[in-house]
């Protein structure tokens, strides 16, 4: 894989802009079985809608997305987007995921997450980031409050999967709970 411009770069993981020869990448994680449980993906997407999703965003000014690549290699493993920015209100809503089995759970995106709400806080000037996690990710719902979210409220019953209705935690940090915690 050739190497990609990286906007945000940490110890083991970039975080660089997605691209037009992306999709394929982007069209088979989509089919991930277990990232699909994990985000609660119900629809189905075809190559061309993926293409055209990403063409939109770059030109969103209400949304980052980024990938999340190994910083060894350039292998792209998961993404991460800043969305539904209100600048009025200096709020936004925030998600991660990384893709592949193989990947998860060896802290990449505990990396990548840091480096995100550093763009939030720092650089967009966001003072709310906000996200949600399916009740059943206990895991990523610890890595989300171990990085300082905060829990704010259950929504009962939003997420039919799987032949039953789950909960889902609504979780957010605001930029002096991030200063305090991350700005030296």
């Amino acid at each position: 894989m050739s190497r990609q411009a990286a906007l945000l770069t940490g110890d083991r993981v970039i975080l660089r802009p997605v691209n037009a020869d992306d999709a394929e990448w982007m069209y088979e994680s989509f089919y991930s079985e277990e990232t699909r449980r994990l985000t609660g993906t119900q629809k189905h997407y075809t190559k061309e809608q993926i293409a055209r999703y990403i063409e939109a965003k770059a030109g969103d000014v209400t949304s980052v997305l980024l990938l999340i690549a190994l910083r060894a290699n350039g292998e792209v493993i998961g993404d991460i987007a800043i969305q539904d920015m209100d600048r009025n209100n200096r709020t936004a809503n925030l998600r991660v995921a990384i893709n592949e089995p193989e990947h998860q759970g060896k802290g990449y995106g505990q990396e990548a997450l840091p480096l995100m709400l550093d763009y939030g806080f720092g650089i967009l000037n966001l003072h709310r980031i906000e996200l949600e996690v399916y009740a059943y990710n206990s895991r990523a719902a610890h890595v989300y409050e171990k990085l300082g979210f905060v829990r704010e409220g259950v929504r009962r019953h939003t997420l039919f999967y799987n032949h039953e209705y789950h909960d889902v935690i609504m979780m957010s940090m605001l930029e002096d709970e991030y200063k305090a915690r991350y700005v030296k």
